[in-house]
């Protein structure tokens, strides 16, 4: 530990030591004024302790403290960039960002692990959550929306880790998605035209790969008149609708009780008249009540799962009916996705940090003892890369069939025209 960082930890302790909190707390809402009080209890301390500090590293000292006692230290300019989508800290000198679908290593850090524990452990109550050995995993929501993750040791090994998933701050439209190259626009039209015709949607793919951004880019074309019920785990969705209600699961309190998990969120929310139901992440047991839903008039309803192709979502649909422990025979949960599931949109995060829709998948039945896929759209990378490093490929129109429940849907809705528009029909 070199000798600025002892003084950092020496300085920090002793204004910590002299803050009078009921003045602090006045000034918490105003930055420069909790400057000034900072600057001035600093130059008193260094005074007590005969230590000599210049002008430029006074200041610097400033903004550490006032930066913690607002409650993000040196995660605030982070917090404020809006092109960082991630923040992950691992122990008190390691703060990583994602910036561009690219991880970076930045020069912010803790002053030691105390004052990162610290700065958790506000984070954590200021959303009413604990945090401590008896607790050292905590996953939560901060007031903004973005996404929190902590882990204290003796959990985390190298000190404590916070993962920070931003809120964005503004909504991305399909249309963002094709300028990001992320969809053609044939498929943008064709995702227009399912949400409009009620089809049951499941988005798959992997973490950071912009699930959340195409559920809520979709839920503008939902219309404006259906009762939409959410549930997540952690509230990200903002669906564009003026009838929406919003539910988030609860964890276990301190006695062990009160969890509100997504099944029971899910059970109850079928007495609450929904027309539409919009799980924001599958992941459990909860996978039963989400498909009965589905065949039991809640059509047009969404949710999103962690798989690598539009098979592996149909295999964790499986496995995860099965979690519900309802000995349902295999035939039978398959049966009931195939009746329940119409589109399966696959979605990654290439390795040139761009983001994609590999595949629009309709669930067409079974054969044997194998659900049938049929890709609607797919993307096909090319071997070279452009001049920026970017994976080049095409988004391949493989055609609808006519015998298919998208269809089936477009002809009761009267949108048939339009999908003649992307396709033409196929016998």
């Amino acid at each position: 530990m070199d000798m600025n960082t002892a003084l950092q930890e020496k300085i920090r302790d002793d204004v910590l030591k002299t803050i009078e909190i009921n003045k602090i707390e006045g000034l918490i809402n105003d930055r420069s004024l909790l400057l000034i009080e900072m600057g001035r209890l600093i130059e008193k301390v260094i005074e007590q302790q005969n230590i000599y500090l210049n002008s430029h590293a006074q200041r610097q000292m400033a903004e550490i403290m006032a930066d913690e006692i607002i409650g993000y230290g040196p995660l605030r300019p982070l917090l404020e960039d809006d092109s960082v989508n991630d923040i992950l800290v691992n122990g008190p000198y390691k703060i990583f960002i994602e910036r561009r679908g690219k991880l970076e290593l930045t020069e912010q850090k803790f002053i030691n692990n105390a004052q990162l524990t610290d700065i958790a452990k506000r984070l954590v109550q200021r959303v009413g959550r604990r945090l401590d050995e008896g607790q050292p995993l905590v996953d939560a929501r901060l007031p903004d929306g973005s996404r929190l993750n902590v882990a204290i040791p003796p959990v985390s090994l190298d000190g404590t880790a916070i993962s920070i998933r931003k809120f964005g701050k503004s909504n991305i439209e399909l249309q963002d998605l094709i300028h990001f190259g992320a969809l053609s626009g044939q498929m943008a039209n064709f995702l227009i035209i399912a949400a409009r015709v009620r089809l049951n949607i499941i988005i798959s793919g992997g973490t950071g790969s912009g699930k959340t951004t195409l559920l809520n880019a979709l839920s503008k074309y939902i219309d404006p008149t259906e009762r939409i019920i959410t549930m997540e785990d952690a509230a990200e969705l903002r669906l564009m609708q003026p009838h929406v209600l919003r539910m988030e699961t609860r964890l276990a309190g301190v006695e062990n009780t009160g969890q509100i998990t997504m099944r029971s969120l899910l059970i109850n929310s079928l007495r609450m008249r929904p027309d539409r139901i919009i799980v924001g992440e599958c992941r459990g047991e909860e996978a039963f009540e989400m498909l009965q839903a589905m065949n039991t008039g809640h059509d047009g309803s969404m949710s999103t799962l962690h798989a690598n192709s539009p098979r592996d979502a149909i295999s964790r649909l499986e496995n995860m009916v099965m979690m519900a422990g309802m000995n349902i025979p295999m035939e039978s949960i398959r049966r009931n996705i195939v009746s329940a599931i119409n589109i399966v949109v696959q979605v990654s995060r290439l390795n040139d940090g761009s983001r994609k829709i590999m595949n629009i998948s309709e669930v067409m039945g079974i054969e044997g003892d194998r659900v049938i896929l049929q890709d609607i759209f797919s993307f096909a990378s090319q071997s070279e890369r452009g001049e920026d490093g970017k994976i080049k490929g095409d988004f391949i129109n493989h055609g609808i069939l006519m015998r298919s429940a998208v269809m089936h849907n477009a002809v009761m809705f009267d949108l048939v025209d339009e999908l003649k528009q992307i396709f033409g029909l196929k016998e």
